[in-house]
C-alpha cells in the first residue's frame, strides 16, 4: 500500500468528492422542462409519425413497388397492390403498424418516389393499440395535417436526395477526351 492509498482511505476522499458533487448540484438551476407548456421545438430531419405525400392531384404518390416493406428491419410496413386497367399497379391497402416500427427511415430512403415520410410530430399517444395501426387513409390524413403546403416543399427540398444537381460534373474534376494512350 503506498501512501496515496492510505490518505484516501483515512480521510475518505472518494466520498467527500460526492459529498461535493451533490452539494453543487443542488444549488445549481435545474434545466428540466414542464412539458405540456413548455415544448421543444423538432430538430431537422426528426424521425416522427408517418405520412404519405400526395401528389398535385391529391392521389398518393406511392405507385405499390413494395421496396419499404422489403427494407423495413422490423416488418412493419404491408403494401397490398393489384392491376389496373392499364396494367399499372393499384395500391389497395398501404398499413404500418406503428408500435412495432423503431423509426430506423429506412423506407424514406429505400422509397425511389419520395411516398413515405416521416413527419416531425412527436406527440402522438392512445389507450388502445388500434390507434397505433395505420391505414393508407390515416397516412394521407397525417400529410394533410402536418406536412401539406410550405412545410412539405421544404421537406423535399432539404431532405430529399439525389436530385439533379447532384449528378453534375464537379469543376475541377480531370476529364478524358476520348484519345488513346
Amino acid at each position: 500500500m503506498t501512501v496515496k492509498d492510505i490518505v484516501k482511505k483515512v480521510f475518505l476522499l472518494e466520498i467527500i468528492k460526492g459529498m461535493a458533487l451533490t452539494l453543487r448540484m443542488m444549488f445549481t438551476r435545474p434545466v428540466t422542462r414542464q412539458y405540456p407548456e413548455e415544448k421543444r421545438p423538432p430538430f431537422p430531419g426528426f424521425r416522427g409519425l408517418h405520412a404519405l405525400p400526395r401528389k398535385e392531384d391529391g392521389t398518393a404518390k406511392c405507385v405499390g413497388c413494395g421496396l419499404c416493406s422489403a427494407v423495413c428491419p422490423s416488418q412493419c410496413i404491408k403494401v397490398y397492390t393489384s392491376e389496373g386497367p392499364n396494367h399499372e399497379k393499384i395500391v389497395d391497402r398501404y398499413e404500418i403498424e406503428v408500435l412495432r416500427c423503431v423509426y430506423c427511415a429506412f423506407c424514406v430512403e429505400a422509397c425511389p418516389f419520395g411516398a413515405v415520410v416521416l413527419t416531425d410530430h412527436y406527440e402522438y399517444s392512445d389507450y388502445s393499440r388500434d390507434a397505433f395501426y395505420m391505414t393508407k387513409e390515416k397516412l394521407l390524413a397525417n400529410w394533410d395535417k402536418f406536412m401539406a403546403g410550405k412545410k412539405g416543399e421544404e421537406y423535399f427540398e432539404r431532405f430529399w436526395r439525389p436530385k439533379s444537381e447532384d449528378f453534375t460534373t464537379p469543376e475541377n474534376q480531370p476529364v478524358f477526351r476520348g484519345r488513346r494512350i
